[in-house]
């Protein structure tokens, strides 16, 4: 995949972190993969049930919106085990958010959801970041504290 045409998130964005695995996404079985191998982490590393299932559905949203949005994209999943801190990296190449605090917002949509996803995904990570361009496509950036 092409590199972004916006400051990508680096080494120095994710702290101390350890790359445990990348995934392609390009079909819905591929969110769920995502979300099933990030789940499967927090679990073995003492998350809460609840936990779990808040950051693998905020997880899941965000790899979602890259496939529905933009056709595709990629995932990386970080770790640091001395902080005990899960990241996930998603990015994409697809058309970019124009208005990243309207698309925020609860109830707004492009894509004729509930426009619950962006927002929902947001309040489910304990950090959040986008970064992304119009034409050139959105990195999104979370992370939990395990």
């Amino acid at each position: 995949m092409p590199s972004p045409s916006y400051v990508a998130f680096d080494e120095k964005d994710l702290g101390a972190q350890v790359l445990l695995s990348q995934f392609k996404l390009k079909t819905s079985g591929d969110a769920v993969t995502v979300r099933q191998a990030v789940a499967r982490y927090m679990k073995e590393n003492g998350a809460s049930a609840l936990m779990v299932t808040r950051f693998a559905t905020a997880v899941s949203e965000i790899a979602r919106n890259a496939i529905v949005h933009a056709g595709g994209g990629e995932f990386s999943i970080y770790v640091d085990p001395k902080a005990k801190r899960l990241s996930v990296v998603c990015w994409d190449k697809g058309p970019g958010i124009e208005d990243v605090a309207l698309a925020l917002t609860d109830g707004y949509t492009s894509g004729g959801g509930l426009g619950r996803g962006l927002g929902g995904a947001q309040r489910l990570a304990q950090k959040f970041e986008i970064r992304t361009a119009v034409g050139g496509g959105t990195s999104v950036l979370m992370s939990v504290n395990l």
